[in-house]
């Protein structure tokens, strides 16, 4: 089934076992109703920090939202170019493979990261619960977290708390090649 069938199915779920209107929906999570009927529909997927606010009105990771509990396991195994894509995976700027997808209940997100040549997080900040660690494999990649620019190049790692405001870019001639890691996802 795909990524954005499996979110629209899961919101919809959720959403009606807790008998909530998309439009009581939309004003906890500050989501438009508009958008919310799109990922039901299975029309749109929706971006890492939309799928961060509904996932904190059920008190739910955004793992919750892009697994299937019949495909969840308690081990894991993949090999290269078997690896399920992801919510987040964006062919201009970032293709993304789970490592932990299919675990069930994981207390963390790791994903091999293809950032091709000029792709970037976009010009908004990104901020959500919980921390996150990059690792270069290979190629360069320009952090911004808050004021602060990392220049990260293979080999590098950078670890930080994700409520900070970051984005981040790829300023290298080729591909960069990165493991980005998330912490569990404290939601209150």
């Amino acid at each position: 089934m795909q990524v954005k069938k499996i979110v629209g199915k899961k919101l919809k779920e959720i959403r009606l076992k807790q008998d909530m209107t998309i439009q009581i929906l939309a004003e906890k999570s500050q989501v438009s109703s508009n958008m919310i009927s799109r990922i039901e529909r299975g029309l749109t997927i929706p971006s890492v920090e939309i799928l961060m606010r509904l996932a904190t009105v059920f008190d739910k990771s955004i793992n919750y939202f892009v697994e299937e509990v019949s495909s969840s396991h308690e081990v894991v195994h993949t090999r290269p170019g078997m690896r399920d894509t992801t919510v987040y995976d964006d062919k201009d700027n970032m293709h993304t493979e789970s490592f932990t997808s299919g675990l069930r209940d994981p207390q963390f997100m790791s994903f091999y990261c293809t950032v091709p040549k000029g792709g970037q997080s976009g010009e908004q900040n990104m901020y959500h619960p919980g921390d996150e660690l990059i690792y270069m494999l290979d190629g360069r990649l320009k952090m911004k977290i808050v004021d602060e620019v990392y220049v990260l190049e293979t080999g590098d790692s950078l670890s930080f708390k994700s409520h900070l405001p970051h984005r981040w870019e790829n300023i290298g001639d080729n591909d960069a090649k990165v493991i980005w890691t998330l912490s569990p996802f404290t939601i209150i």
